[in-house]
């Protein structure tokens, strides 16, 4: 049979994606705005699958077409924000009718010698996926193509001593913009949020009647943003908007309430409550249980007696 899929493509270089794109090569060899207003610019001429060992921020002001991210492609609406790592499966749209927008693509080293070059790995939305992405009110879209503006003028004018310092500002402000305003997307979706807050505590309920622990070992952060069909880093940081706490904080607390109901209404000994919640070695157990009630199991145990 043969394979439909389209070969993926590895781009290595920001020269790379000009020459693909016929565009005269970028004035710096690390970075490079990509304004998709101009016609000269149709990014259907990129590969339709491909990884990059680039880090790419798009500013989708208006899309024609479908974008593909990931496995599949998305439709975005006017007025969103994707950001893509190295390494990371994206592509090109697959019917191009025209869009408007902005698109940095830029090398790590570029960040080289700066805080950021660190920091950046600390932006989750990065590794989001692309019913994930960022919807920006007018207000948020005019005060985001004002960041790119600054940038494309500092790229397109005469590069001095301090054109590096000023693009990274811009991007940390950018960054910082994106973060901000998911936080408001996270609470303005609130019965997308309400309604995610019942059904993690449902699974983890069901994880933990039907005996799954003691069979597949403790939930983890994975298979709970699985079932619910998000990324990870999403998932946790949709959670800590909302609450406080991560994926992670929430399965621990979701132990700490089992085992106390273990260790209260049963005559298990400490390590069999410890293999029944999943965990390999009971020293896991109590070290995690002392951390979160300040009592040993036994101590909590022995109190209740």
């Amino acid at each position: 049979m043969k394979n439909d899929r389209p070969k993926i493509v590895k781009l290595e270089s920001i020269t790379e994606i000009h020459r693909m794109l016929g565009i005269p090569g970028p004035a710096h060899p690390l970075i490079s705005l990509l304004d998709t207003r101009e016609e000269r610019i149709n990014l259907s001429r990129l590969p339709v699958s491909y990884v990059t060992t680039l880090y790419k921020i798009s500013f989708i002001n208006k899309l024609g077409g479908k974008f593909r991210y990931g496995q599949g492609y998305y439709d975005f609406d006017e007025g969103s924000m994707v950001f893509t790592a190295p390494h990371q499966l994206v592509g090109s749209t697959a019917i191009y009718k025209g869009n408007e927008g902005f698109s940095l693509i830029f090398h790590q080293d570029f960040l080289h010698g700066y805080p950021l070059a660190s920091k950046i790995k600390q932006y989750g939305f990065f590794s989001y996926a692309s019913n994930e992405a960022l919807h920006l009110s007018d207000q948020e879209r005019a005060t985001i193509s004002s960041v790119f503006t600054i940038i494309q003028e500092e790229l397109n004018s005469r590069i001095d001593d301090f054109s590096h310092d000023i693009v990274i500002a811009q991007i940390e402000l950018l960054l910082s913009y994106a973060k901000r305003f998911y936080k408001r997307q996270f609470l303005t979706r609130q019965t997308v949020t309400s309604d995610l807050l019942q059904r993690l505590e449902e699974l983890l309920n069901t994880y933990f009647n039907e005996d799954k622990p003691a069979n597949q070992g403790l939930p983890t952060v994975q298979y709970l943003a699985e079932q619910l069909n998000y990324t990870p880093n999403y998932l946790s940081d949709m959670l800590r908007s909302l609450t406080g706490l991560n994926v992670q904080q929430h399965i621990h607390e979701k132990l700490i309430e089992r085992s106390k109901e273990l260790l209260s209404t049963t005559s298990f000994t400490i390590s069999e409550i410890a293999y029944q919640l999943g965990f390999e070695h009971s020293q896991s157990f109590s070290r995690l249980f002392k951390t979160k009630t300040r009592l040993s199991p036994m101590k909590f145990k022995q109190a209740l007696n």
